[in-house]
């Protein structure tokens, strides 16, 4: 690890003829063909070693950290060779990440870390309140867990922290999936508090790192659309979308989800928040489930389709823009004529425009006519980075059904 900001210090990586373009634009990750690999081998270094990444005529473009078995086997951390990759740029990282939350959100629970889009590349810290989930999923970050713990400990004096990193990507890093205790006893279920709603997730066993903060704005957004309505919550997890609709003043709605774990969430978050009366939560697969539905006849008025990812690899695009695409024909099918979807893909590798084209064509191939009423994105506690489409990968629309 650079004790200090010597230039001497850092082994160089240097790129291809004109590979420094993207970089020089913003971008923070090196792809292994970019290197030249007769002047700086890759198989030379250690996965998370600091470097110095400089271009074919020796310009410095900043200084991070490289993995040589990895496709992005370099990411970039900092601009200025005055800057140490050490413990004091973590604690910085993290205290202006925490300063933006702070100044946005009344309450403790959000997410606090947003990997390159805080600096931080490879690292994923959730909050609820003093209780804290994160995932570690690079070489370079990886070598300061024990600096991001320090930090944490600094700035917020945690209860507890647990490592999420039973993620698949690790295992492209060379790094094993394991979760970790730190910081005492993490209790079973920790709360969450969104708009006076409280709910209960398992930051040990719960989905990622136990919550989906990044549609905490959207789901602010859903009020206006729900005064009196039928609503079905799809993929509801933990029904967030659907109490918050309840709460907004829905007259039914119901949560669908296949985990049997998430269905009985939904069912406390209801009796907890006091709106039995009103949520009803259904395990089913939920094709299955909306294909039951039209053939009962029956429709809502608004229907909040968020799916998991459809498309994990760039190779699988064009059968997971079908599987979108059959989804939103379903969705669209059992939305009443007059009311609205709620339409989401988080997948990386399907763009805005071509979600967008494809509620377009689930539409046509219904005879089913839309308009675009709002679109939507990640919440500002995981901020886009302007120079990295990749940071963007939350997208949504609000369509509304026309009659004719």
């Amino acid at each position: 690890m650079v004790e200090r900001s010597d230039p001497t210090r850092f082994h160089l990586l240097q790129l291809k003829p004109r590979e420094e373009k993207r970089l020089l634009a913003g971008h923070l990750w090196v792809y292994s063909n970019e290197v030249d690999n007769r002047k700086t081998p890759l198989k030379r270094f250690k996965p998370g070693q600091p470097v110095m990444i400089v271009s074919s005529s020796s310009r410095v473009i900043g200084t991070g950290y490289v993995n040589p078995n990895s496709l992005i086997c370099a990411r970039l951390v900092t601009r200025s060779l005055e800057t140490a990759l050490d413990g004091v740029l973590i604690r910085q990282r993290l205290g202006q990440a925490l300063a933006l939350r702070q100044a946005i959100y009344p309450e403790p629970y959000y997410r606090l870390c947003f990997g390159e889009s805080d600096g931080l590349p490879g690292l994923v810290l959730d909050r609820f309140g003093h209780y804290y989930s994160g995932q570690i999923t690079t070489a370079g970050m990886q070598r300061f867990q024990a600096e991001i713990e320090n930090a944490l400990e600094e700035l917020l004096q945690p209860r507890s922290l647990i490592w999420r990193n039973d993620v698949a990507v690790r295992q492209l890093e060379g790094l094993s999936p394991e979760n970790t205790r730190v910081f005492g006893q993490m209790p079973e279920q920790v709360e969450v508090h969104e708009a006076g709603l409280i709910f209960q997730t398992s930051l040990i066993q719960g989905q990622k790192t136990g919550w989906f903060y990044d549609q905490t704005a959207n789901r602010h957004r859903l009020a206006k659309y729900v005064a009196g309505a039928d609503v079905a919550d799809l993929y509801s997890y933990l029904g967030a979308w659907g109490l918050r609709a309840a709460q907004a003043g829905a007259q039914s709605v119901v949560c669908v989800d296949s985990s049997p774990t998430a269905v009985e969430g939904v069912r406390h978050a209801a009796e907890a928040n006091q709106l039995s009366d009103r949520v009803a939560a259904c395990k089913a697969d939920v094709q299955a489930w909306m294909q039951q539905a039209l053939e009962a006849g029956r429709q809502f008025d608004v229907v909040v389709l968020d799916p998991p990812a459809l498309i994990k690899r760039k190779r699988d695009q064009r059968d997971g823009q079908r599987a979108y695409q059959r989804l939103n024909e379903l969705a669209l099918r059992i939305v009443r004529p007059g009311g609205v979807l709620f339409s989401f893909s988080c997948s990386q590798h399907l763009s805005r425009d071509e979600l967008r084209k494809t509620i377009n064509r689930a539409g046509m191939r219904q005879g089913i006519p839309l308009q675009v009423l709002e679109n939507l994105q990640q919440g500002p506690d995981h901020p886009v980075h302007p120079a990295m489409v990749e940071t963007e990968y939350l997208k949504g629309f609000v369509v509304r059904r026309l009659a004719c």
